[in-house]
């Protein structure tokens, strides 16, 4: 039965989309939204529903970029989504109306469950935030405490007891280096194509890239040469990249451009829709998108890297 199983039934694309969420048909989006109000409203919270966001009447705000994003994705379809949108306003609500855990925790456990991510900058609120350290155009670091049923994204105010910010990086840093690799793949094209993903339920995953050399010793057992590597943080959840050894990064640039534009649509913690080069540390972004669509942007660098690898195989001819 299993192979004939057909997909949940979604409306089709050809109806009219969502103004907010375009995954959505307005129907599925209108359904999705009155969901929300009814769990909040069987937790005794009335809400006023907007397009891409709830708000109480204590002016609390709700965003639902993410929430719809993972309704969007989920294979078994409309008929779960009760049954996600209840449980994470549920978690949501938990999270508000606890006590901070900065209040509650010792700092000694608020050190040992700090981790840095790294976050588009859209949103980003650079007057609570301004410790965030640019890692890349559009591309921030800040410092995440790691909570049961949630994240909580550090200010300037709540880091001010905590300690100095570099020392708290390093110890972010240093937490961050010794989380598991939870899942593997690579990608293999015939033409001789090859990168690595990194996968995990872990909201870090892609924040990996800060640790980029340990995570490639734990995945190949090598480790990064000075040429660096290409790596892709679509979303939360995965990390790509592609230790550039020869010339086949070209192949490996192309795939990734490809695969992190993909993976970035439509997903809950999205990050980039690029590729970068990393060497060193420092992120370069390669891969970009226009009206014509996916391009590749080779600095002098770069290009001069490329043509060092592709005259090491030639021997110069």
């Amino acid at each position: 039965m299993g192979i004939f199983r057909r997909g949940p039934r979604r409306d089709a694309s050809d109806v009219p989309r969502d103004p907010e969420f375009g995954f959505f048909s307005n129907d599925e989006g209108a359904r999705f939204r009155a969901v929300v109000r009814e769990a909040f409203a069987e937790l005794g919270l009335e809400v006023t529903v907007y397009a891409d966001m709830v708000k109480d009447s204590g002016g609390r705000q709700f965003g639902l970029g993410n929430l719809a994003a993972v309704c969007h994705n989920e294979p078994r379809g409309p008929r779960v989504w009760p049954e996600l949108i209840r449980k994470h306003v549920g978690m949501v609500l938990r999270t508000m109306d606890a006590p901070s855990a900065l209040e509650t925790m010792p700092p000694e456990q608020i050190r040992a469950q700090l981790y840095p991510r790294v976050i588009s900058g859209d949103g980003l609120d650079a007057q609570s935030f301004g410790y965030a350290r640019s890692v890349a155009p559009g591309l921030y670091e800040i410092l995440a405490l790691d909570l049961p049923e949630s994240v909580m994204m550090l200010t300037d105010e709540a880091l001010e007891p905590l300690g100095k910010v570099p020392d708290l990086r390093e110890q972010a840093l240093r937490n961050l280096r010794e989380l598991p690799v939870e899942g593997h793949e690579t990608v293999k094209g015939d033409d001789g194509m090859r990168f690595d993903i990194v996968v995990g339920d872990s909201f870090y995953t892609a924040s990996r890239v800060l640790a980029l050399e340990a995570v490639v010793r734990q995945v190949t057992g090598r480790e990064v040469p000075p040429e660096g590597a290409l790596v892709a943080m679509p979303f939360r959840h995965q990390l790509a990249f592609h230790v550039i050894r020869d010339s086949g990064m070209v192949l490996a640039l192309n795939a990734m451009a490809s695969f992190a534009a993909s993976g970035y649509e439509d997903t809950p913690g999205s990050i980039s829709p690029y590729v970068y080069w990393w060497r060193g540390g420092t992120l370069t972004q390669l891969s970009d998108r226009d009206g014509e669509g996916l391009r590749i942007v080779v600095g002098e660098d770069f290009g001069e890297l490329l043509e060092r690898l592709v005259d090491d195989e030639t021997g110069g001819f």
